[in-house]
């Protein structure tokens, strides 16, 4: 069997470990994918400590996979060899449960996770369900297109269902990686953006990717100076903190909502009031279409920001991304 280069975490917990491993042979409904490029995301750490679920070891994370059909399983038709292809989050679902049923697929009751329940792309080679697929326009590059398959994806989507309108007032609380993609949607979607950040380092690059202003959140009262603008129709939670979240709800606008794409690790407070009066709102977001995510990322020309790391490096770009050292987003290449 050919050998292939792959990182796998053998136990909760343990370091990140460069292997070599059988290249895997795709199912009737499956495809093996030679992999081009792997964004590291936050959501990595649920396999590196254990967090998730159900999760078996050893298991090779990554979930924001661009790369080219190499083998089609006997059962797939609709895809063919030689296409460039993404797999993200969701890694396949039953067609089979209530969810399914409603053609709800990324609330499957029985869902496969990508680098959590199979192994990801943090490797030369993986195998992902067809129904998952979805094709890369070629005019993104690999590198430009793996944080979108899950980052872009999840902000792009929770800023087509925010509620907003061309020229209303919305608000991106962060400025990372998530943050400086959302700005970039954001500004594009004819948002009247404004970037919440702390200090003033970032603020020159926020005004260059479409915000129109910026509040720096160590001096000044969020929610005041949101008033002061109107009032946010929708603010997106990049920054995972709930304390500054709980800070600028006063800030949202009659009918303006939060919506939280993070997972902070202290409580969110919510003042009643602060919803009642003029029918706020706060709740969670994790989805969106990655093909809409693709398109309009090539259409309208946003790019992420990202630091290339070969494969062999990928311990570096792990740890730069938890530190939140890394230029916004870290993406494994596997031919540097």
């Amino acid at each position: 069997m050919p050998l292939m280069k792959a990182i796998q975490v053998k136990a909760p917990g343990a370091e990140l470990e460069l292997v070599q491993k059988e290249v895997p042979e795709p199912k009737p409904n499956e495809v093996l994918v030679k992999v081009e490029a792997c964004g590291v995301c936050h959501g990595d750490v649920l396999a590196k400590e254990g967090r998730y679920p159900g999760i078996t070891y050893p298991r090779t994370p990554g979930h924001e996979v661009v790369g080219i059909i190499e083998r089609l399983g006997s059962a797939v038709g609709n895809w063919k060899v030689g296409q460039r292809v993404g797999v993200g989050w969701h890694g396949g679902h039953c067609f089979q449960c209530s969810a399914c049923r409603r053609g709800d697929f990324w609330a499957c009751e029985n869902s496969l996770t990508t680098g959590l329940s199979t192994d990801g792309g943090y490797a030369e080679h993986m195998v992902a369900r067809s129904e998952v697929l979805t094709a890369v326009p070629d005019a993104l590059s690999p590198v430009d297109a793996a944080p979108i398959i899950c980052a872009g994806r999840t902000v792009f989507g929770a800023l087509k269902s925010c509620g907003a309108r061309g020229g209303d007032l919305v608000a991106i609380h962060g400025f990372g990686g998530l943050g400086h993609l959302a700005v970039q949607y954001a500004a594009k979607l004819g948002f009247r953006t404004v970037v919440l950040s702390r200090g003033k380092e970032k603020e020159a690059l926020a005004r260059r990717l479409g915000a129109q202003d910026y509040i720096d959140t160590t001096t000044a009262d969020v929610a005041k100076e949101l008033r002061a603008r109107g009032g946010a129709q929708a603010v997106l939670c990049t920054a995972p903190s709930g304390k500054s979240i709980s800070e600028l709800l006063g800030g949202l606008g009659p009918g303006g909502q939060a919506l939280v794409i993070t997972a902070p690790n202290d409580p969110i407070v919510i003042p009643p009031f602060v919803l009642l009066g003029g029918g706020r709102g706060i709740r969670g977001w994790v989805g969106g279409s990655v093909e809409e995510a693709l398109r309009f990322s090539t259409f309208a020309g946003v790019t992420p920001m990202v630091e290339v790391f070969p494969l062999e490096k990928a311990r570096e770009a792990f740890e730069k991304m938890m530190s939140a050292k890394v230029h916004f987003r870290a993406v494994l290449k596997m031919t540097v």
